[in-house]
């Protein structure tokens, strides 16, 4: 990956010519026509993993997860186990093959997780922000004293606005939009405010 990058650099950036760059790096000029043309980069996918020793134990390794599966979790046997149970049976393969079959096996067999879901946040200028306060010990006039500070954050461009008040009050969220600076006040004209 680095060598395309590199190419790519030096052709387009320092404008070397194709010969030059396919002499210097020890590639082929079609090589070096090749990655310059490319948009994507160039990548392996292996389609079928094949798995030689696990070929005759994969039925009864299969057999095993589907009498597992509707087995509590902490009941059934791990990759792990698994594969200890094969090697009693005459298995002598590797334990990275029984594991692979095993994750295949399940994401083929039980419903899709939820886990990988994602949601990206987007907001709109002036759609949303968030306020928090919280509580600190400040000088005054060379006597210490708390205040409640209100945290104030436009959602779009996360832009953080910090207010002092003397207690903490209903005032301080409904006050604290016309405290803001100039540049901030157009932005909350329509914002929903999330209190966290």
């Amino acid at each position: 990956m680095e060598v395309i990058a590199e190419i790519r650099r030096r052709h387009l950036v320092s404008k070397e010519s194709i010969s030059s760059i396919a002499r210097d790096l020890n590639l082929s000029q079609p090589t070096v026509r090749k990655h310059l043309q490319t948009i994507e980069a160039l990548g392996y996918v292996r389609q079928h993993q094949p798995a030689p020793k696990l070929g005759c134990f994969q039925a009864t390794l299969e057999s095993w997860l589907q009498t597992e599966r509707h087995l509590p979790k902490a009941q059934r046997r791990t990759a792990k186990r698994l594969f200890e149970g094969l090697q009693s049976e005459g298995y002598r393969g590797a334990y990275d093959s029984v594991q692979r079959c095993v994750k295949q096996w399940k994401s083929a067999q039980l419903a899709p997780s939820i886990k990988g879901a994602f949601v990206p946040l987007v907001f709109v200028p002036g759609d949303a922000c968030q306020f928090d306060w919280s509580q600190e010990q400040v000088d005054i006039d060379g006597v210490v004293q708390t205040v409640k500070v209100a945290h104030f954050r436009l959602a779009y461009s996360r832009q953080m606005f910090v207010v002092a008040y003397p207690r903490e009050t209903q005032e301080m969220v409904l006050d604290t939009p016309h405290d803001l600076p100039p540049p901030a006040v157009p932005a909350m004209r329509k914002s929903r405010l999330k209190v966290t």
